[in-house]
């Protein structure tokens, strides 16, 4: 079983880069609006919370078996960075997905284009199956989810309505 180490990943307008703990200052301001946590809950990371909280997901996931795969998302190549992708991939075929933007950037499409090139990167490694949880009045990120291939489930997880995209098996395709 080979657990996966997030590589960079661009897509036609951003990069994402695999999160790193000296990404902790700068993604501070990024999610420091407490609007953001109005489904998901909590509140905006202090710089050095924000700092041991990327040093746990960088050190990897003590199952074995299972793979932390975490980016940060750059608009463009030189531009600031604007959010988060995450996949917690249990044992390469299923991975479990979430995404962040910061508020300055929604509405521009950052957060389907991220999550597209996330399903991308893990289609081409083998993962088939997609669960993410999504608050059942954050339209927006229903959205994203939609436009990214998920659909809802009907089930219920913790509050949120569990999404899926179950992708073809086989290598993925090259068109």
């Amino acid at each position: 079983m080979t657990t996966l180490q997030p590589e960079t990943v661009p897509t036609d307008r951003l990069a994402l880069l695999p999160l790193a703990v000296e990404h902790a200052q700068e993604m501070a301001g990024v999610l420091g609006d407490p609007s953001l946590y109005g489904f998901i809950g909590g509140t905006p990371p202090t710089p050095p919370a924000l700092r041991a909280r990327y040093e746990r997901l960088v050190a990897g996931s003590p199952e074995t078996g299972v793979s932390w795969c975490n980016w940060v998302v750059r608009l463009g190549d030189e531009g600031p960075l604007v959010g988060t992708v995450q996949a917690t991939v249990d044992g390469g075929e299923a991975a479990e997905i979430a995404w962040i933007v910061g508020t300055p950037w929604q509405g521009r499409g950052i957060a389907v284009e991220a999550v597209r090139g996330l399903v991308g990167w893990l289609t081409a490694r083998g993962v088939r199956s997609f669960v993410a949880h999504i608050h059942p009045d954050h339209a927006a990120s229903a959205a994203v989810a939609s436009a990214a291939g998920l659909a809802p489930t009907g089930e219920w997880h913790d509050g949120e309505i569990r999404w899926r995209l179950q992708a073809p098996s086989g290598p993925p395709s090259l068109s």
